[in-house]
């Protein structure tokens, strides 16, 4: 029987006849719902947001990776369409889970997403399906929480019934040489054959399929590729700490080492880490190996390094107003940019938000303008966007450049500001030796 379920499974694959659910339309599942029905598939979202599924239906995009217009076709043509109701998953020969897995407080791993999903999935398992996770977690998740919810509670034998496995997302919002369709995908099943189940259907859709041997295995990739950047950028932010110690231009000293051919590669400093992945995905892994009683160092002291950076940030800006005979308290600032990174609308994690919270508890007037952000939310009270970015820029004792859209136009900010803290290097040999400029 085992044989027939994965036969048949395969020959859906190979004629696009498999019906598709992804369980999560943010910023990865909702791309990854696109390019599997622009494949072919008949695909249903699933979110527990009605405000969001309500959206989607009208044709409206809320993620800057996939356009409306894209969108309302899909619908339209009736290849893909959004719910809130996991009934549907009886229907269903394919589940993609991709849910979000935050830190708590505490600093542990929230999976309380994916065992939601994965509870509501289990009501509605049948054989003859495959399931895929996709959420960044810690080696074993795949095998330790879902497994036994998904296979051995319904009386399913993995491998033979159903077949499961990890394959992490790589979602770099705005990027548009490397998207869904054509990064790279790991996949991993919990057996041979949920791999070979799981690299059929993926294949279908995505240009380029990298199977593991085992779910392990791939979640490990994941937390590898997200630990080498923070570590890396742990250590050019200590870099820019050592340099200003030093009184030695970081920013030359990297384009400098950036010359070499070989053996290096440029990371540069920054405000702190932004983004869902790089702040988050290596301290599942720190967490995991400390109930092994195993102390993931580098991560720890990277974490240290980069946690520091908004005070850092304060620091900058309190020496340059106390320079020009200003005190922080009472201040207005302006902050350049919120997102976690350029030209993109994702706020997760950004270190703009501490960095205006900081100022807050010193008692600077803050403002924000950012183009893709126009609104957000601290502590309860919403802060908007201002509207006339270089009356601003005239009128404040201090511009903080934390996010260098490309938008932006610095030439003329760097005209009119009082002070810039820049945090990103975004004036370049503008700002280099300027008086009324402190880069970080």
């Amino acid at each position: 029987m085992s044989n027939l379920f994965r036969q048949s499974l395969l020959s859906k694959f190979n004629d696009h006849s498999a019906k598709v659910a992804i369980l999560g339309l943010g910023y990865v599942g909702l791309p990854l719902a696109v390019v599997f029905a622009e494949a072919g598939f008949l695909v249903v979202g699933i979110d527990p947001d009605q405000s969001k599924v309500d959206t989607i239906l009208q044709g409206k995009s809320h993620i800057q990776d996939v356009s409306s217009e894209q969108l309302k076709r899909l619908i339209t043509t009736g290849k893909f369409s959004a719910t809130k109701d996991f009934e549907i998953l009886q229907e269903i020969d394919a589940v993609s889970i991709c849910v979000p897995t935050p830190l708590r407080k505490t600093g542990d791993p929230d999976l309380s997403y994916i065992m939601d999903a994965t509870e509501e999935l289990a009501k509605y398992m049948h054989p003859e399906m495959v399931v895929v996770l996709e959420s960044t977690t810690y080696p074993g998740t795949t095998r330790e929480l879902l497994l036994p919810k998904l296979g051995d509670e319904k009386g399913l034998k993995v491998g033979k019934d159903f077949f499961l496995a990890f394959s992490p997302e790589r979602v770099d919002p705005g990027r548009k040489d490397w998207t869904t369709l054509n990064t790279p995908k790991v996949v991993g099943g919990i057996t041979p054959i949920c791999s070979e189940v799981a690299t059929s259907w993926y294949s279908q859709a995505l240009q380029t399929v990298v199977p593991v041997s085992s779910a392990e295995v791939a979640e490990m990739a994941k937390l590898l590729e997200n630990t080498f950047r923070m570590i890396n950028i742990g250590l050019v932010n200590e870099m820019a700490l050592m340099c200003d110690r030093l009184g030695v231009d970081v920013w030359e000293v990297i384009e400098a080492a950036a010359s070499k051919p070989f053996g290096f590669m440029k990371f540069t400093p920054g405000p702190g880490l932004g983004g869902h992945c790089i702040p988050i995905d290596p301290l599942y892994l720190s967490w995991k190996l400390r109930a092994l009683n195993y102390t993931a160092r580098f991560i720890e002291l990277a974490s240290e390094i980069n946690t520091y950076m908004p005070r850092y940030v304060i620091q900058k800006i309190q020496d340059i107003l106390n320079e020009n005979q200003k005190p922080l308290n009472g201040s207005s600032i302006l902050v350049l940019g919120v997102a976690y990174k350029p030209d993109i609308d994702d706020l997760r994690e950004s270190p703009a938000l501490d960095i205006i919270g900081l100022l807050e508890q010193k008692k600077a007037k803050v403002s924000y303008h950012d183009p893709y952000i126009h609104k957000i939310r601290k502590n309860g009270q919403e802060l908007l966007s201002v509207p006339n970015l270089m009356e601003t820029v005239k009128s404040v004792d201090c511009v903080v450049i934390i996010t260098n859209h490309s938008t932006y136009d610095y030439s003329t900010i760097l005209n009119n500001a009082r002070l810039i803290v820049d945090t990103r290097n975004a004036l370049g040999m503008l700002g280099k030796d300027n008086p009324k400029v402190s880069r970080l």
